[in-house]
């Protein structure tokens, strides 16, 4: 058994990041949205707070340069990469689909379907396999008012997957099951919200507890 926590939308605020860490889990992924478009100088201190393995994809309002921080900093980058950790295979893709608002990290669908598929053909498969999106797949936990902002390449690659840990949309907190594939939005960070993933050791057994500290 392995428990990791998801949290994402932080937008810079990181006051709540030791009760985060009193959960007690094995792990830390960071679903994107670090900071609120900068500053990137805090990012390195955050990181080396974080007292367990931590793993992190940009979001949308994360300046692109984020990437060179994560990697110099005691987290790991997981944007367009892979890694396994025994029995988990983690892989990630940050930013965003194309919004209205002209964020600084999105990037079109195609470039998000180049780098999904590029991460897929080379990851080793294990008896958890992950996907980290900052974006959420279309359809799935990603409804803005009336629209389904989510990404279709997100959707369309999630079958190489059995989770698919994601973020974007504050009000899209919750957990869905889409073919066997699971898929958790947990809610905005800054708001102390958060998900505890427990990941067994049988192929399929995912269990995620919504939680705020």
């Amino acid at each position: 058994m392995m428990d990791v926590l998801l949290i994402a939308d932080l937008h810079g605020q990181f006051g709540k990041l030791e009760s985060f860490l009193e959960i007690g889990a094995d792990a830390m992924i960071i679903a994107g949205d670090i900071t609120n478009f900068g500053p990137l100088d805090p990012v390195d201190a955050l990181f080396s707070r974080i007292d367990v393995p931590s793993f992190a994809v940009p979001g949308n309002c994360d300046p692109r340069e984020i990437i060179d921080v994560i990697e110099h900093s005691d987290g790991v980058n997981l944007h367009g990469s892979r890694l396994s950790l025994g029995k988990v295979t983690l892989a990630g893709i940050g930013g965003s689909n194309p919004t209205p608002f002209s964020t600084p990290f999105e990037l079109k669908e195609e470039e998000i379907d180049q780098i999904l598929t590029q991460v897929i053909s080379t990851m080793e498969r294990s008896i958890h396999n992950v996907l980290v999106s900052h974006a959420p797949p279309k359809g799935v936990l990603d409804l803005v008012g009336e629209d389904h902002v989510g990404s279709e390449s997100v959707r369309n690659h999630m079958k190489d997957f059995d989770l698919v840990c994601c973020a974007h949309v504050h009000e899209q907190r919750g957990v869905a099951d889409v073919d066997g594939v699971k898929v958790v939005n947990p809610g905005p960070a800054s708001d102390g919200y958060c998900a505890l993933i427990h990941l067994g050791d049988e192929a399929k057994d995912i269990k995620i507890e919504l939680l705020q500290v």
